[in-house]
């Protein structure tokens, strides 16, 4: 059921423990407007590149209604850099902005009044310190992961997107947090169950995550798509080298006395 009024951060902590928000990354406007008119709780999408941060406005507009985050770039390099893109995102329509970076750079945005989602559990940009893998597995990660949601949490962040983590250590974080802890891959216990467009659509050629679920096949579409592609432009050129196109109902005539006349006239 499409949504009717769009959320904010005050409304969100409210459902906190109440139900389980579905929450979808996009990166289009038609898979906006796709999500929103779906029923979709809440959305994200890129704003780390120039062409993503021209884009926002675009999703905005497909899915005005919708509560959106916009992902900031990572590595953002100091804190005023951070608290300016994160003021640019929310005057071009998000409603908060997702930021990876540590707690002195969400505090510095969080201060100024920006709503900021952080992130615990595996980072897949900073994989070289724990490989791709589950986060929390042991006592000593459990624990770390636990001060690192706090530290978070005193510096202003209203939720932390939590990606693969055990969902009974999740489950259990969610309790012990006055944040929102978005599940991407950390089972059903958070507040809300995150999952990218590209997942659900099965829009790319790569193995799919163990935590994802793809809900369609559009690759083979995309596929499809680019043979009929590669069909209609060959036939057009054999049609022109055959003559066969333009036809005579793809003309429009001149008035032969007309025509005539303005021959006259030149020669």
């Amino acid at each position: 059921m499409r949504p009717t009024k769009k959320y904010s951060v005050f409304d969100l902590r409210q459902m906190k423990g109440k139900r389980c928000l579905t929450h979808i990354h996009v990166k289009s406007p038609e898979e906006a407007a796709a999500a929103e008119t779906a029923g979709v709780d809440l959305m994200s999408c890129p704003f780390d590149t120039p062409a993503a941060q021209a884009r926002l406005p675009e999703l905005v507009a497909a899915a005005p209604v919708s509560f959106i985050s916009g992902s900031t770039p990572h590595g953002l390099p100091s804190q005023e850099e951070a608290i300016r893109v994160g003021f640019r995102a929310l005057e071009m329509g998000a409603s908060s902005v997702y930021c990876s970076a540590s707690p002195f750079i969400i505090e510095a945005m969080a201060r100024e009044g920006i709503p900021v989602v952080g992130h615990l559990g595996m980072v897949p940009r900073h994989a070289t310190w724990t490989n791709f893998r589950a986060i929390g597995k042991t006592v000593v990660e459990a624990r770390r992961l636990y001060e690192q949601m706090k530290r978070l949490e005193s510096a202003g962040a209203y939720a932390a997107e939590l990606e693969v983590v055990p969902h009974n250590l999740a489950t259990f974080l969610c309790k012990k947090t006055s944040m929102l802890l978005m599940s991407l891959g950390s089972g059903a216990g958070c507040d809300t169950q995150f999952l990218f467009s590209d997942d659900i659509l099965g829009d790319y050629d790569e193995r799919l995550p163990r935590h994802a679920k793809a809900y369609r096949n559009f690759l083979s579409e995309y596929r499809r798509l680019q043979e009929e592609r590669i069909a209609a432009f060959g036939e057009y050129i054999a049609d022109v080298k055959a003559g066969r196109f333009p036809e005579r109902s793809h003309l429009v005539d001149m008035e032969p006395a007309l025509l005539n006349e303005v021959m006259e006239t030149i020669e």
